[in-house]
């Protein structure tokens, strides 16, 4: 029986294995893991923002606990979900890239903007102390700027990405 979603080897494009990262821990490999899953199931030739957002909802708790549970919880999981069969079809075989930053080349398999914001996580862990980001500190990079998928699919959810930004600044994520 052929597995549904292809096994991809280091060797490949796109197959650069950022989930087994050291400097990421295992709550954030758990992340780019299932991003990288679903990006491969959508067809998807790149992890995107998108993908990180729906991932950390899935994986982390304190993540969720951001967005309070209930309707909105509940609407932004149904527009990642949707992404698949609906408006995100647009987005396939396109490079997620604003332009408002520099493209990274270093990080193959994920977006210009991914790859940034993974790298804007491990800025904002260092800069509270921290050896490794936590889910929020991936969230708050994911929604940094406005280009993002992750925040086209907050915005269709009713979710002001700019006042999310806003709180996530302040708040301290739990170091685990």
């Amino acid at each position: 029986m052929q597995p549904r979603i292809p096994r991809q080897s280091v060797s490949e494009p796109g197959g650069h294995r950022a989930d087994h990262d050291a400097r990421l821990g295992e709550e954030l490999a758990a992340v780019v893991s299932g991003a990288r899953r679903r990006a491969l199931r959508d067809g998807d030739r790149q992890i995107d923002t998108a993908h990180l957002l729906h991932s950390l909802l899935e994986h982390d708790p304190e993540v969720r606990a951001v967005f309070e549970g209930g309707p909105q919880l509940a609407r932004l999981l149904a527009y990642l979900v949707q992404r698949s069969i609906g408006y995100g079809l647009r987005w396939q075989g396109s490079v997620e890239d604003s332009g408002a930053v520099p493209v990274v080349t270093e990080a193959d398999g994920f977006s210009p903007l991914a790859a940034g914001a993974m790298e804007y996580a491990h800025e904002r862990a260092a800069g509270r102390g921290a050896d490794r980001p936590s889910g929020v500190d991936l969230l708050a990079a994911v929604v940094t700027d406005p280009e993002a998928r992750a925040v086209e699919v907050l915005t269709r959810a009713g979710i002001d990405a700019e006042a999310l930004l806003t709180g996530l600044n302040g708040r301290v994520p739990d170091n685990r």
